[in-house]
């Protein structure tokens, strides 16, 4: 029976959530005079950069071209400040080789766009453990729709019963149950509490040091 893995990536591999917290805070209020609170502008900051702008000032404000714009500025903000700090998540290196020799597929599905998948891959040297790479232009609607995991899924050639996905945001876990997925929770960025709706849980970790392959499809 095959078994996969599907991570998500920020947040989830690297702990990057605040530099993307502090870029959108600079952009929404100092370019775009939003005067949101920081605690506001995180919980907008799940699905694809035009989605979130679309939430937060209407389907009108700006034009797709515009949108496009203000999103890879805001990236290129992003991997600015956070290069010099560049890093997997503690044991998450020694934790894929081990799912590798123990054949276990692995994916990668997130709302990133592929200027950072690209950047979080290449940089840490990781992107051959992953036979599927799911971005947010390859999918049509965000996480919580299971698309983006299903689509990892089917790439992997593994039944979606049989994968366990890796997030840090209740959006993604709600995308994994959607998906008839189970996942394991790092809390990196959000607290347990607020997971309490989700069945589909099977541990919350702060890394992946304590984490075994075997012990996770027991």
């Amino acid at each position: 029976m095959k078994k996969a893995f599907i991570f998500d990536m920020n947040g989830t591999m690297i702990d990057d959530m605040e530099y993307h917290l502090e870029g959108w805070f600079n952009i929404l209020n100092n370019d775009l005079g939003a005067g949101m609170t920081r605690a506001a502008v995180k919980k907008e900051m799940y699905g694809k950069n035009q989605e979130l702008l679309v939430r937060i000032f209407g389907k009108d404000r700006f034009t797709a071209a515009e949108m496009d714009e203000l999103s890879m500025e805001k990236e290129r903000r992003y991997q600015q400040a956070y290069l010099p700090h560049l890093r997997l998540i503690d044991g998450l290196e020694a934790f894929l080789a081990a799912a590798e020799k123990e054949g276990i597929g692995m994916g990668i599905g997130t709302a990133a766009i592929p200027f950072n998948v690209d950047f979080a891959l290449d940089n840490l040297h990781i992107r051959h453990y992953f036979k599927s790479i799911v971005t947010a232009n390859d999918v049509a609607t965000s996480k919580p729709n299971p698309e983006v995991f299903l689509k990892a899924a089917e790439e992997l050639g593994v039944d979606p019963a049989n994968c366990i996905v890796f997030e840090d945001a209740p959006k993604g876990v709600e995308a994994a149950a959607n998906a008839g997925m189970k996942a394991v929770v790092l809390t990196t960025m959000h607290t347990v509490e607020e997971f309490s709706a989700f069945d589909n849980i099977l541990t919350f970790v702060p890394d992946y040091t304590t984490l075994t392959v075997p012990a996770l499809f027991r």
